[in-house]
């Protein structure tokens, strides 16, 4: 799976720009803040419709201007397509000229996994990244998924009003019934989708991780909910009744949920050294480029903005071996990085590829 050609027309900084790319790996290097993340943004939203940046459209419209264009021409084992997304007042999405009805529809057309220097933040910080990290894997593989999320989120924030509701103007409690119901049958599907991506995850990490390490460390990735059914998820709701009626939050539930790595035994996020972290982040990300090519039968598109910054030689090597299969879009400050690295090089200077 491979992009051919990108365009983009006040897209950020890029005022107009027409390019292909190589099979392989491409790297685009230049000083900060010239619009080498640009590319890569581009990229994934045409991958999973929005940006890994900013939850704010507007800022992808370049300053003084009303709209901004991303055209994605794409190519895989058995056919080509095209992507085209207009942003102004909202997002317009068009596969192959037919406009989309749901922003959704985009996923699964191409597929990306993405490396930034904040993914150490995976591990080390909240339980939010983790979630963010499982989504973005789903929701490209299990396009249901995102729909099951929506609609979750959207009757926890229903719930919410009504716990509010409750406490400002002596609402009845047996109305939340209808919530808990929707929450639990909703929720088990999200469980139940998580629960088999980090199953998966388990069996591939440890063996990604052992390549890394030269067979020094081990690493355990465990699912922190557990939930056996609908009817428990509604008895578990009902005992957090009356503390969220108090607080005017859902305080259980898989928006709450995590993972945790595990490195020798011992917690990663509270013992683990800043190398053991990037590790164990290269080892996660293989694991989900090897998922992904398990389940499509072809290698998805690695985006790598800024990480080989992050690694020692040794990582770039061990991480490098394992993408020969990939389409790679590299951004880096130094193109020395990838010394006797068959590539193509494009030196990107304000808004401006050479």
């Amino acid at each position: 799976m491979i992009v051919k050609q990108i365009k983009l027309k006040d897209f950020r900084n890029y005022d107009n720009l027409d390019l292909k790319l190589d099979s392989g790996i491409n790297i685009f290097y230049g000083n900060n803040a010239q619009g080498k993340t640009n590319i890569i943004e581009a990229i994934f939203m045409s991958a999973i419709g929005k940006s890994f940046r900013t939850n704010k459209d507007s800022e992808l419209i370049q300053f003084g201007k009303n709209s901004a264009l991303i055209d994605i021409n794409y190519e895989n084992s058995d056919r080509e397509g095209k992507i085209n997304i207009e942003i102004s007042d909202k997002k317009r999405v068009k596969i192959n000229d037919i406009p989309l009805k749901k922003l959704s529809e985009i996923l699964g057309k191409i597929y990306v996994v993405l490396f930034t220097p904040d993914d150490i933040n995976i591990l080390k910080g909240s339980p939010s990244n983790r979630r963010k990290f499982l989504n973005i894997m789903i929701s490209q593989l299990r396009p249901l998924y995102m729909f099951a999320l929506s609609e979750y989120t959207n009757a926890m924030n229903q719930r919410n009003t009504y716990l509010k509701q409750i406490k400002l103007e002596n609402r009845a409690e047996d109305m939340l019934d209808i919530w808990d119901m929707k929450l639990a049958e909703l929720g088990m599907k999200i469980y139940s989708y998580r629960k088999e991506f980090i199953e998966k995850i388990s069996e591939k990490i440890q063996n990604v991780h052992s390549k890394i390490t030269n067979n020094n460390e081990k690493i355990e990735i465990a699912y922190n909910f557990e939930c056996k059914n609908k009817q428990e998820y509604i008895e578990n709701l009902r005992k957090n009744r009356k503390i969220d009626i108090i607080k005017g939050i859902t305080s259980y539930g898989v928006h709450r949920d995590d993972f945790y790595i595990n490195i020798n035994n011992n917690l990663i996020s509270a013992y683990g050294s800043q190398g053991q972290h990037r590790t164990a982040i290269l080892s996660l990300k293989i694991s989900e480029l090897q998922i992904i090519y398990d389940e499509v039968g072809e290698y998805p598109i690695l985006l790598l903005d800024d990480f080989m910054s992050e690694l020692d030689n040794e990582r770039r090597i061990n991480l490098l071996e394992n993408i020969n299969n990939n389409q790679v879009i590299i951004t880096c400050t130094d193109k020395n990085f990838f010394k006797g690295i068959k590539s193509k090089l494009y030196n990107v200077q304000n808004g401006k590829i050479i």
